[in-house]
């Protein structure tokens, strides 16, 4: 069989991938799938997951592959030993770009990997968030989430925010404000950005910095970000230059689809892929300077 292009950020000639490598591949249109294959009792004990991962039981993993198209892929257990690795073997013979992750959820197993090894992996402080089974995010199904309708900055961030660092395939409804709470009744989902829901402003803070919290994420990019989603959704443009142009944009692209919420929504997620994107360049210094002055 043959197997899937490469993904562009996979490097390792033995098939790994390191918690900083890991950071690169998060946050982007083309993440791969995360499967957490860590056995039943630790992944139930651990209050924590890799970003977007999807819980399997490594004993089904054949029927877990049945149900997806091979891809590119990052497996992990918890200590980046037998299981992810011989997994990870299989998954590529089955014509998946699989890879595992060095070290684990665990970042290695103290006494069995070398403690160079060990203080290396635990000093690249390997992603993760907080499962929040109160919110639907426990790795094992897709979340739901509803908020108000026509929405602008905040309704579209967050969900941005969460499909590329929570929960992949969680699912988003706009309703009338009204009917917020009724309908996160009915669809089993997180009611968000409105008085009184779970995630929602706080003070200075907007529904972004909520989720943020929530999952106790914590990535430079992603503060930056939230900068500016919180300077643009509650008129403080000073907080970020660039908070007056997400505004502009938001607005525009609310103007052009008028009350289709969800076309709204598929159109901006590309505008916070490059939006975040230059925010991982800023942090790191490697930001394209555009200095043409005209004579």
């Amino acid at each position: 069989m043959d197997t899937v292009k490469s993904h562009p950020v996979f490097s390792s000639p033995d098939f790994s991938v390191t918690p900083a490598e890991l950071r690169q591949l998060l946050g982007r249109p083309d993440t791969p799938l995360v499967v957490d294959l860590r056995r039943l009792p630790r992944f139930q004990e651990s209050p924590r997951l890799l970003p977007t991962a999807r819980y399997c039981q490594p004993d089904k993993l054949t029927e877990f592959a049945a149900q997806h198209q091979p891809q590119a892929a990052v497996v992990y257990c918890v200590y980046g030993h037998e299981v992810s690795q011989h997994s990870a073997a299989w998954l590529r013979a089955q014509g998946w770009d699989a890879r595992y992750v060095q070290g684990g959820m665990e970042g290695g197993e103290p006494g069995v990997d070398p403690a160079e090894l060990l203080a290396d992996l635990r000093s690249q402080d390997l992603p993760a968030l907080t499962k929040r089974p109160d919110l639907g995010v426990t790795g094992e199904a897709a979340s739901r989430w509803v908020t108000r309708e026509r929405p602008k900055i905040d309704r579209i961030a967050c969900p941005w925010l969460i499909k590329r660092f929570v929960d992949a395939h969680a699912e988003f409804f706009y309703v009338p404000a009204p009917q917020v709470f009724e309908q996160a009744k009915a669809l089993q989902a997180v009611a968000y950005d409105i008085p009184g829901a779970p995630i929602t402003h706080d003070g200075a803070l907007c529904s972004f910095d909520a989720v943020l919290k929530a999952f106790d994420l914590k990535l430079p990019a992603l503060d930056l970000l939230a900068t500016i989603v919180r300077g643009a959704d509650t008129d403080c443009l000073d907080l970020a230059p660039q908070s007056a142009g997400l505004l502009a944009t938001s607005l525009g692209y609310s103007r052009l689809f008028g009350a289709d919420d969800a076309g709204m929504l598929a159109a901006m997620i590309p505008v916070y892929d490059a939006l975040y994107a230059w925010c991982c360049d800023r942090v790191a210094a490697t930001d394209e300077q555009h200095n043409w002055k005209p004579q």
